[in-house]
C-alpha cells in the first residue's frame, strides 16, 4: 500500500448562492411592465463520503481544498439561476472527521456513510418576489449567501475482520503474504512495516456454495510493530494502536526465536497490557495467541504453548500451521460477525441552525448574529428607499430591535448587521 496515509486536513468550501435579479418588463405593447426578476440558484453542498475505492488519505496531503459549485445568478423574465452542484469527497472506510478543535463530527465506518461537512449558500431573490400592492415596482433583489467552510481533521482507522499484533519482526508481514495476495515489505530487521497492509484470506469454496465446503471471506490487517510503552505513544503507537480498534478478532504473534530474548511469555503479558492500556475493551475481542517462526527453533527447543497460552504454533516460511490457523480465525470471524451485526443506516449528525436572533458586544459596537438576520440585510441595493424600508420591517418582525435593547445597546451605539452598519436608535 504505497503511500499509505492514515492523518490529513481538509479544507471543505461549499458553493456561494448567485444574486437575485433586478429586471422590468420591457415589451412592446406592455403598459407599465411590472418588476420580472428571476431567482438565483442556491450553492451546491459538499459531502463526505465513506467508499471502497478508496485506501488511503493520499490525495489530501498535497491538495487539501475541495470546492462545490456557485450557484448561478437570476436573470430578467423571471429566469431562474441554475443550483451548483454538490461535490462528494471521498474517503476510505473507516475514516473519523473531527473538527479542528477535535470534536468528533462523524465516524464514517461502512461504504455509503456521510457527511454533510459545509452547507451551500441559498440564492438570493429576485425582485419580482418582492412585489406586493403597496410596492410595485421593487428596484432592489437579494444577494446569495455565503457558503459555508471550514478545516477538518481526517483521521483512518482501518477495518479488518483480524488484526494481527506482535513486536516487531514477529512475522506479521511474512504471515500475512503467505495467507493474502498482500505483499507488504519483508526484510530481517525491526520496523520494516511502517505502514498497515490489508489482505483478503479466503477458506473454503471448492465450487460449492452452501454446506462445510462454502466459502469464507475475512481481511486482515498487518499493523506495525507494537514495543512496550506503545499505549503512552512510544515509538509512535497510538497511530499503530488505532488501527486495530476495529478489528473483531485479534491474533497476538508471539516471536518464537526473539532476537531481544524476551521469552513468548513475556511477550503476550507485554502485548495484552499495551492493547488493555490504551482501549480495555480490546481485551474482551475474540484472540488467539499464536507462536511464529517455528522453523527457526529446532523442534526439541521448542517452548510449551500451554507456558505461553498458544493456540497454535506456525512457521510462514514452511507452512507449518498455517491451514489450520486460517480454518480456526475463519470460524471466530463468522461468530464475531453474528454477534455484533453491523448497522444498516448511515450516522445522523445533528447540526442545529441559530434560532432567531442573538445580539453581542463587538468591541465598543454590537453585532447581531442569525442567518436570518444576515439574509434581511442582504440586498443589492442599500441606499435604496423601499430597500431600507423593507429591511426596517423585516428586522422588526425578527426582534432585531427588542433583542438589542434587552443586550443594553444604547442610542448612538454602533451595530452591524452582516454588511450593514448604522447607529441604534430606539425612537427610529
Amino acid at each position: 500500500m504505497a503511500g499509505f496515509v492514515d492523518e490529513a486536513q481538509v479544507h471543505v468550501k461549499a458553493g456561494n448562492g448567485g444574486a437575485g435579479a433586478v429586471a422590468f418588463r420591457r415589451e412592446a405593447h406592455v403598459a407599465k411592465g411590472g418588476p420580472d426578476g428571476g431567482d438565483a440558484g442556491g450553492g451546491g453542498d459538499v459531502l463526505i463520503e465513506a467508499t471502497t475505492s478508496a485506501v488511503s488519505l493520499l490525495a489530501f496531503r498535497d491538495h487539501p481544498h475541495r470546492r462545490a459549485e456557485d450557484g448561478t445568478h437570476g436573470g430578467g423574465a423571471r429566469r431562474h439561476g441554475r443550483n451548483g452542484a454538490d461535490l462528494v469527497v471521498p474517503v476510505p472506510v473507516g475514516t473519523v472527521v473531527r473538527s479542528l478543535g477535535g470534536d468528533v463530527l462523524a465516524d464514517l465506518a461502512h461504504a455509503g456513510d456521510r457527511l454533510l461537512a459545509a452547507r451551500g449558500g441559498r440564492g438570493g431573490r429576485g425582485n419580482a418576489s418582492f412585489l406586493t400592492n403597496k410596492l410595485r415596482a421593487p428596484a432592489f433583489a437579494e444577494q446569495g449567501e455565503v457558503g459555508e467552510e471550514s478545516w477538518l481533521d481526517l483521521e483512518l482507522k482501518l477495518v479488518a475482520d483480524v488484526a494481527l499484533v506482535g513486536f516487531p519482526n514477529s512475522g506479521k508481514s511474512t504471515l500475512i503474504s503467505r495467507i493474502s495476495a498482500a505483499k507488504p515489505k519483508i526484510a530481517d530487521y525491526p520496523f520494516t512495516t511502517l505502514e498497515p497492509h490489508l489482505g483478503v484470506v479466503r477458506v473454503g469454496g471448492h465450487g460449492s456454495v452452501s454446506g462445510a465446503d462454502a466459502a469464507t471471506e475475512y481481511v486482515v490487517a498487518d499493523v506495525p510493530g507494537l514495543i512496550e510503552g506503545a499505549s503512552d505513544g512510544r515509538g509512535l503507537g497510538h497511530r499503530f494502536l488505532r488501527h486495530v480498534e476495529r478489528a473483531r478478532v485479534l491474533v497476538i504473534l508471539v516471536d518464537l526465536a526473539p532476537t531481544e530474548g524476551r521469552a513468548p511469555a513475556e511477550q503476550v503479558r507485554v502485548l495484552l497490557e499495551e492493547l488493555g492500556r490504551y482501549r480495555s475493551d480490546l481485551l474482551a475481542r475474540p484472540r488467539l495467541v499464536v507462536g511464529s517462526r517455528a522453523d527457526a527453533v529446532p523442534t526439541g527447543e521448542r517452548p510449551d504453548p500451554a507456558d505461553y497460552g498458544a493456540a497454535a504454533v506456525i512457521s510462514s516460511a514452511t507452512g507449518e500451521g498455517l491451514a489450520e490457523l486460517t480454518r480456526r480465525l475463519a470460524s471466530l470471524v463468522a461468530s464475531a460477525r453474528g454477534r455484533a451485526p453491523e448497522p444498516s443506516s448511515a450516522p445522523v449528525v445533528h447540526r442545529p441552525e441559530l434560532e432567531g436572533v442573538l445580539v453581542e458586544r463587538d468591541g465598543e459596537g454590537w453585532v447581531v448574529l442569525g442567518r436570518q438576520a444576515a439574509r434581511a440585510v442582504a440586498l443589492s441595493d442599500l441606499t435604496n428607499a423601499d430597500a431600507l424600508e423593507h429591511v426596517q420591517r423585516r428586522l422588526k418582525r425578527l426582534g432585531v430591535d427588542r433583542a438589542r435593547a434587552r443586550a443594553g445597546a444604547r442610542d448612538g451605539d454602533a451595530v452591524r448587521i452582516g454588511a450593514l452598519h448604522f447607529e441604534f436608535s430606539p425612537d427610529r
